[in-house]
């Protein structure tokens, strides 16, 4: 499924291949008592998804106690490849990616783990967590036996594996099963030379004694294409399936061990435009006790309910999508995830215990002992109130130091990967070829704006292009005129057979349909500049007072002492993004909804000096510049989250 941060309950009814005698330290399968077997004996999980990658390190703690007070004895845990190797053989395990401390915490507070290392993840993360860089060989078919896919797995498992190694509950560690490859039985390749050697790797690399397992719906022809002999074959569905033929799927395809629901959909994730998801705490809880009267192993996700094929992780804690990491989904047309990750989930976004943590911990009461002590209470909160920014420059005007480089010259556009930009932004720039006195078509093929264009015609901003949406503005100008159109990359598509998601200009606009040509392309590293204190530190620039078309604005402001979690509005603002002391919180959208805030973790805010903040409006800022800091987040408009 796809990566949803809701309650990731792994339901696990079975045992591990029992040995004649275990080690200390053993986890199998027992295929003649249906059940895992830990060091020797019957063994059942029950277990919640967080996503390490979604949750500011400072803030790690708290979430994974607050799961252990739950009642969980194991968290489910994804690694995200894109995030580890940012650019081929260039890896990152520091700070908020330092996958080993993450997992060391769980062990310290006496939580097992369910490893979910790829190399496809879904979780509407970014490319499923598939780097983009894989797309700058056009034609690779990626999640298949592809020579140049495989070679780029191969390298990364070879880094990757090793460090997780040690971990493994067999070696001393917390980590009881790792799971291969992710739903691929909802993918069209059917590779079952790929999942052979993905098993080969992982044997190779982490040993033959750990457990390795697969997760797919319970579709049959899912389960024909997703398993393979062995690994050990899961399922996963919510709260509203008829959960003796769920198990019935699993079972025709594993006639004997335990019975596991690897992602029981507790929530489900939000796309800009449409209304914020619940699900029903009352019907979660149920689901779940009638999972556990079954004896099945549980992993507690969330997920959508809607879609014809699921394809999400379900979570205990969804967290952020801080940054360019939100993925997207296409169905029918493309659906990008919003920054948001609550999932309406058991822990809120910023960590809350909700009301459906309290119903899924006590119905988790019923069949295991709940650790001794209180829930660790909510995150303070504070509101800030108001901070006014000022412009400080349009986005044309500081190219030089957005794009030190200089332009890529080209005929005609060329993609993100062919120009080797990742996230973010780039910008066309071009000339009119004529006089164009009378309002002229200017236009792009069918799904070649990806995802969003930004036009300006002699820096003046003529309106948005936008992928499945509107593909035409009307134009009038002179030969000579500059034209520039800033392309923004809203995140790759994580799930489904259309995961090589190309991003920027994927076809030549026209102008009355005869092609423009003689571009000058601009790859902008906007985050680099700003981690790097720009523009706070750049001397003022005398901006025009324009408020629309792409613009950066800036401002500061002092807390009283204390550096606690809270949530910025929008007040008038149109769509962009937001950064405070260098961090990329995130995309804000509230004119489309349904989120009407960004989190803003404690964590990244300063305490005893000023807090400096930069903004990126894409369209049109308000005549007075206000940003709100509340102690509660805005969804569709709505104060609070949806019970």
């Amino acid at each position: 499924l796809m990566g949803l941060p809701g309650l990731a309950l792994l339901l696990a009814v079975g045992l591990l291949h029992t040995q004649a005698s275990p080690s200390a330290h053993s986890f199998q399968l027992d295929y003649e008592h249906d059940c895992f077997r830990k060091d020797g004996s019957p063994f059942r999980y029950i277990s919640g998804s967080i996503h390490y990658a979604r949750v500011p390190r400072p803030a790690w703690k708290d979430r994974l106690l607050k799961m252990y007070m739950s009642g969980l004895s194991a968290v489910q845990v994804y690694v995200p490849w894109n995030y580890h190797e940012t650019l081929p053989g260039v890896y990152d395990f520091t700070g908020n990616r330092d996958v080993e401390a993450f997992l060391d915490l769980t062990a310290e507070l006496g939580l097992l783990v369910i490893l979910r290392p790829g190399p496809y993840i879904c979780a509407e993360w970014e490319m499923g967590g598939l780097p983009a860089w894989l797309l700058w060989k056009p034609d690779i078919i990626l999640r298949s036996s592809d020579p140049a896919y495989l070679a780029a797995v191969d390298s990364w498992l070879r880094i990757l594996l090793p460090k997780i190694k040690p971990h493994l509950y067999q070696h001393g560690g917390n980590i009881i099963s790792v799971q291969v490859e992710n739903e691929y039985g909802s993918y069209y390749a059917c590779d079952y030379g790929y999942l052979q050697h993905l098993l080969g790797s992982f044997r190779a690399l982490l040993g033959s004694e750990v457990l390795l397992f697969t997760t797919d719906s319970t579709r049959a022809e899912e389960l024909r294409c997703g398993t393979l002999q062995g690994l050990y074959a899961t399922v996963d569905f919510g709260p509203g399936a008829n959960m003796t033929e769920a198990f019935g799927a699993q079972r025709r395809v594993e006639p004997k061990g335990p019975l596991v629901n690897s992602e029981y959909y507790t929530g489900w994730l939000d796309y800009w435009g449409e209304a914020h998801a619940s699900t029903s705490t009352a019907w979660v809880a149920q689901g779940l006790e009638d999972m556990l009267q079954l004896g099945a192993n549980i992993n507690m996700q969330v997920v959508s309910w809607q879609r014809a094929q699921p394809a999400g992780e379900y979570m205990f804690h969804g967290g952020t999508n801080f940054a360019y990491w939100s993925g997207a989904d296409y169905k029918d047309q493309y659906k990008p995830v919003t920054t948001s990750y609550d999932y309406d989930a058991p822990l809120s976004e910023a960590g809350d215990p909700s009301e459906k943590l309290f119903a899924i911990r006590t119905v988790i009461s019923k069949f295991q002992p709940l650790p001794v002590g209180p829930m660790p209470p909510a995150t303070p909160k504070y509101a800030y109130g108001w901070v006014a920014l000022r412009k400080y420059a349009d986005l044309l005007d500081v190219l030089d130091v957005l794009c030190p480089s200089g332009p890529i010259q080209s005929q005609f556009p060329l993609t993100f990967e062919a120009i080797k930009q990742v996230h973010g932004f780039v910008v066309y720039h071009t000339q009119l070829p004529r006089d164009v006195p009378d309002p002229a078509t200017l236009g792009a093929p069918p799904h070649s704006i990806c995802d969003r264009g930004y036009v300006m015609l002699q820096k003046e901003y003529q309106g948005t292009l936008e992928r499945d949406g509107q593909t035409t503005l009307h134009v009038t100008g002179r030969a000579g005129d500059t034209l520039d159109v800033l392309l923004e990359n809203m995140g790759r598509i994580s799930f489904g057979a259309n995961t090589s998601d190309f991003k920027g200009l994927l076809g030549n606009l026209s102008l009355n349909s005869s092609p423009l040509s003689n571009w000058l392309i601009y790859p902008l590293a906007i985050d680099t500049a700003v981690q790097q204190g720009w523009p706070h530190t750049a001397l003022p620039k005398s901006s025009s007072g324009g408020r629309v078309g792409p613009a950066f604005y800036t401002g500061t402001f002092e807390t009283p002492g204390i550096a606690w979690d809270t949530f910025v509005k929008f007040p008038g603002w149109s769509k962009g993004l937001l950064w405070i002391n260098g961090f990329n919180l995130g995309r804000y959208w509230p004119c489309r909804g349904p989120q009407q805030t960004l989190f803003v973790p404690g964590s990244v805010l300063h305490a005893d000096r000023p807090n400096n903040i930069t903004v990126l409006e894409l369209e049109g800022a308000p005549l007075n510049p206000l940003l709100l800091f509340l102690d509660q987040p805005l969804f569709n408009r709505t104060l609070g989250r949806s019970t």
